[in-house]
């Protein structure tokens, strides 16, 4: 998929009630913390209760893992190395083994899950939607950041940029995370599209790789604005010391449901349960903290179930866009 459709983005600005205003306090989706070693993770893990008929020979065996498949939302090493330690600890929380897989893109995920090549799989708000609707995948636990299971979208410009207001990125270069990046372009064209900029408005756009590369490319001068989470600056103030003072947002949204951990509609319900529970486990530990923080700052994880995206679904709904065909760009 390389484009998002227009008539979707025009149709939302009527529901979502989206305003440009000055950045606010709040973040999501960030990916931050020290990276975590296998070793602690491997040694600090709650343990497996006793027998489980999955660890012996069937899915979750040592000859048949269960993936999990984790979206390029941010720095791919770092999420690489999140990835790693979670699936260490939760081998050893369940007793079950895993494979871990960093995705090249959004779509690539929910092909992913569609094809039965991944089971599980970490999934950004439209990300998730898209699969619910073509692949019958269901949620088990949304993300906690911030003391909230919402987010919301930002739009930053260097602040000598000379833009100070969404009308003035016509003709501009502008960077996102990702096509399917529901606070990095889906909730950022409604604003724009508020403001009579549309994409063939925009000089160019650039997908930039994680919500992190946007803020750098901004940053760097390679694009002239683009769309983040709130605040994805914090993800790049060790290498940026300045980056909130020479970056200025110009515009955010409304509250946007929380990225969550989905299955697949065939995963038996033992296991479901088991991967729901050791999950949960593990950000109980120490290091499973530490490597949930350094993955998508994740700091909580609750239990949830297809309703919690009721709302945003509604508002998809209203927009009379198949939401399935999406993904068959």
């Amino acid at each position: 998929m390389n484009r998002m459709r227009w008539p979707l983005a025009l149709a939302l600005i009527l529901s979502l009630g989206l305003f440009a205003a000055a950045c606010q306090p709040g973040a999501d989706n960030a990916t931050t913390g020290e990276q975590p070693t296998t070793g602690d993770a491997a040694t600090t893990a709650p343990k497996a209760p006793a027998g489980g008929d999955a660890a012996m020979g069937g899915l979750g065996g040592a000859d048949k893992p269960i993936v999990m498949s984790f979206v390029p939302s941010g720095d791919s090493a770092e999420i690489t190395a999140g990835a790693d330690d979670i699936k260490a600890l939760l081998e050893t929380a369940t007793g079950m083994t895993f494979k871990t897989t960093v995705a090249t893109s959004y779509a690539a995920v929910i092909e992913d899950v569609g094809a039965g090549n991944a089971h599980v799989a970490w999934l950004p708000t439209l990300s998730y939607i898209l699969a619910h609707e073509k692949f019958g995948v269901e949620p088990i636990l949304v993300v906690g950041r911030f003391g909230s299971t919402t987010y919301a979208s930002q739009i930053i410009t260097k602040a000598d940029s000379g833009i100070a207001s969404l009308a003035d990125l016509k003709g501009k270069t502008f960077c996102r995370p990702d096509a399917l990046s529901t606070s990095g372009w889906v909730v950022p064209s409604v604003l724009m599209a508020a403001s009579g900029v549309h994409e063939s408005d925009l000089g160019k756009v650039v997908d930039a790789g994680g919500h992190d590369g946007v803020v750098k490319a901004v940053y760097n001068g390679d694009c002239d604005a683009g769309a983040t989470f709130v605040d994805a600056r914090t993800q790049v103030e060790e290498e940026f010391p300045d980056v909130s003072e020479k970056i200025v947002v110009i515009a955010t949204s409304d509250a946007i449901p929380n990225d969550n951990v989905s299955v697949i509609k065939d995963l038996p319900a033992d296991l479901v349960a088991k991967v729901r529970d050791g999950l949960l486990a593990v950000l109980k530990t120490e290091a499973g903290a530490k490597a949930m923080k350094t993955t998508y700052g994740v700091e909580a994880l609750e239990p949830a179930d297809d309703t919690f995206y009721d709302t945003f679904r509604v508002t998809l709904d209203k927009s009379g866009i198949d939401v399935g065909s999406l993904i068959k760009e």
